[in-house]
């Protein structure tokens, strides 16, 4: 069966721009999204990438750049106070709630916490609010997120994501076809379709 592999960070505006649009894409495909949270600061690491803000010249763009997608998609944008955001936390709460069946319901609630009410989604109480309102236990999901095995899941998460190819966030996958960039939707689509009757 086919699926979208969507690989994204909390840290990242452009994966915020893709995580509002992952439900109609699978209504769109018919084709299910499988959300992947990774550590982009390690990818950056290990590719020998940077974050575009770290370019004064690109920074200055970026920002124009998303207030233009934010528009484009009719989302709500708010640039936030600490950036870049040490995301860890969230990645792992996110990965905690994945045993209770609410990973893309969490992510898309700490994505807005961060970049649409300027809310920091890796403090306990804000992870533990976000997480009473989806009905899943929220002392439970903090204290899962450390356990190793939720830390040890986000580092394959990770390698697994760099070992195919991605330097960057989001990163698509369907098989082993990546695209990167909430602007290349329209080309995952347009290449599910051209492997619609294989």
């Amino acid at each position: 069966m086919k699926q979208i592999e969507f690989f994204y960070d909390f840290s990242s505006p452009y994966s915020y721009l893709a995580s509002t649009q992952m439900e109609g894409l699978e209504k769109r495909t018919g084709v299910p999204v499988l959300w992947r949270p990774f550590a982009l600061g390690f990818v950056f690491k290990e590719t020998g990438n940077a974050m575009t803000a770290s370019v004064p010249a690109k920074g200055k763009y970026m920002i124009k750049d998303l207030k233009r997608w934010a528009e484009f998609y009719g989302i709500p944008l708010k640039w936030p106070s600490i950036f870049p955001l040490k995301s860890f936390p969230a990645l792992r709460a996110a990965l905690a709630a994945e045993e209770h069946g609410k990973l893309r319901e969490l992510s898309l609630a700490l994505f807005h916490a961060y970049w649409a009410e300027n809310q920091d989604p890796t403090q306990p109480e804000k992870i533990k609010q976000l997480a009473g309102k989806l009905g899943l236990p929220g002392e439970k999901i903090l204290a899962r997120a450390e356990d190793q095995e939720i830390k040890d899941k986000l580092r394959v998460n990770t390698a697994e994501a760099v070992k195919r190819g991605a330097f960057g966030a989001p990163t698509f996958f369907v098989g082993e076809e990546m695209f990167w960039g909430n602007d290349r939707l329209e080309m995952v689509e347009r290449y599910l379709r051209s492997v619609g009757s294989r």
